[in-house]
């Protein structure tokens, strides 16, 4: 996995760097501390590494890696100065960074969610987005699931608005659960909205 040159040279360039990302393996836990914020990822300073020869740690957290909850900007997850302890996913041999998930080191609440319902149970959600094939509901914190328009019944519709708006209250059932995907589908056509 570590072989071949990065944009930061071989393995002859950065010798301390490249024998520790060849060291670590996955699933391992590093810790360390947040050392900078970027808009596609967190920097993160490893206790038991070297530093980087360019970036402000060895470790890189992308994004989607964060949380498994939904969130406006990486500072609502972490913050610069922040300890961290993250799962190591594969070595960059591009950027000579540790690749990191800090999400795989807390319990997936889609999981759970998926383990305490069965297709056809109803709920209470309150409706999160609008989009033109339907609507998102959050039927549980970080659960979102997905009203399909053609679910809505027989009477045609044009666009969410037309029936719901963001903040109603609404009563769904659970349509389909996929887990492999961590999508959650529901149904409404047995609902009714409530402004709030």
């Amino acid at each position: 996995m570590g072989e071949g040159l990065s944009s930061l040279g071989g393995p002859s360039e950065n010798p301390a760097l490249w024998a520790f990302l060849e060291s670590v393996r996955r699933g391992e836990l590093l810790s360390g501390t947040v050392a900078a914020i970027e808009r596609f990822g967190v920097f993160v300073a490893l206790d038991d590494g070297p530093d980087h020869p360019v970036f402000p740690g060895v470790g890189f957290i992308t994004v989607p890696e964060l949380s498994w909850r939904r969130f406006e900007s990486v500072s609502d997850v972490v913050r610069v100065g922040q300890r961290v302890s993250c799962e190591f996913l594969q070595f960059d041999t591009w950027n000579l960074e540790a690749r990191l998930s800090l999400r795989a080191t807390q319990p997936d609440p889609f999981r759970a969610f998926a383990d305490s319902v069965v297709v056809g149970q109803t709920m209470r959600g309150r409706v999160t987005k609008l989009m033109p094939f339907g609507f998102f509901v959050q039927v549980a914190d970080g659960i979102e699931g997905l009203v399909h328009l053609r679910e809505r019944g027989s009477t045609p519709v044009e666009a969410p608005p037309d029936t719901v708006q963001v903040g109603d209250e609404v009563t769904v059932a659970v349509a389909e659960v996929d887990l492999e995907r961590r999508r959650l589908t529901l149904s409404q056509r047995q609902g009714t909205a409530r402004r709030t």
